[in-house]
């Protein structure tokens, strides 16, 4: 039985910085304000010859892709008031990919988020006695997280971002549809190469952001325990 709480614990130490991985990927994949600050930012108006509404158009339709069953892809928008659909047949083929592995981050966040909140209600509301054990697990996954956040940081740096980002796609993908002209396909000039590096502070920020203070609500616990612990036996 203790054996078997011991795996349940360590499970959850893993299960926890995927939950915090995988949740901050879904909220960027259907974050509006993300697609509207990036078109903003990096002007893909004037590189697309896009009006904004249009853009908006775009963000949405790639959202209510991601989260739907239709297949292909289909977007339609109007340039110089003509329509046209936006992605070619490559960039299409490559969306179903890319669809694949949000489906796929959908599991694993559902998954864990099922774990970590099973196993932490049993532990605050029915095993009482269990709290502190899982304040000490929510601090070591926790601190997975952060360091999962620093490693990528420091990659970042070392390698660049771009070399980076280049080597995720060799590994995500096990065809080329990802390698698009950014003269010619939409989807490269709707989100460049800065849009992408501006995504992945912030996934660094959400993450670090919410580790770091499921860390301190979880040291403060302890710290409280402990001190009135000592107190006691004064």
């Amino acid at each position: 039985m203790r054996n078997l709480g011991n795996a349940a614990r360590v499970i959850f130490i893993l299960a926890l910085p995927a939950l915090l991985v995988s949740a901050a990927i879904a909220f960027e994949f259907n974050s509006l304000w993300l697609y509207k600050d990036g078109f903003e930012k990096y002007n893909v108006s004037r590189t697309t010859g896009l009006a904004e509404a249009e853009l908006e158009k775009a963000a949405t339709g790639l959202v209510s892709y991601f989260n739907s069953a239709e297949e292909p892809i289909s977007l339609t928008v109007l340039k110089d008031g003509q329509p046209f659909e936006l992605f070619n047949q490559r960039e299409v083929a490559h969306l179903r990919d890319v669809k694949q592995l949000v489906r796929l981050d959908y599991r694993l966040l559902l998954g864990t988020a099922l774990y970590v909140g099973a196993y932490a209600g049993d532990c605050l509301w029915w095993r009482k006695k269990y709290r502190r054990r899982l304040a000490g697990a929510v601090i070591v996954g926790s601190s997975i997280a952060l360091g999962v956040i620093i490693a990528l940081g420091v990659g970042s740096i070392v390698l660049d971002f771009g070399q980076l980002f280049t080597q995720f796609h060799f590994l995500a993908f096990t065809n080329e549809l990802w390698m698009l002209d950014p003269t010619r396909d939409y989807l490269m000039m709707l989100f460049p190469e800065g849009f992408w590096h501006d995504a992945a502070m912030l996934f660094g920020g959400i993450v670090a952001g919410v580790a770091g203070t499921l860390c301190g609500v979880a040291g403060s616990y302890l710290w409280t325990i402990r001190r009135a612990e000592s107190q006691q036996a004064l």
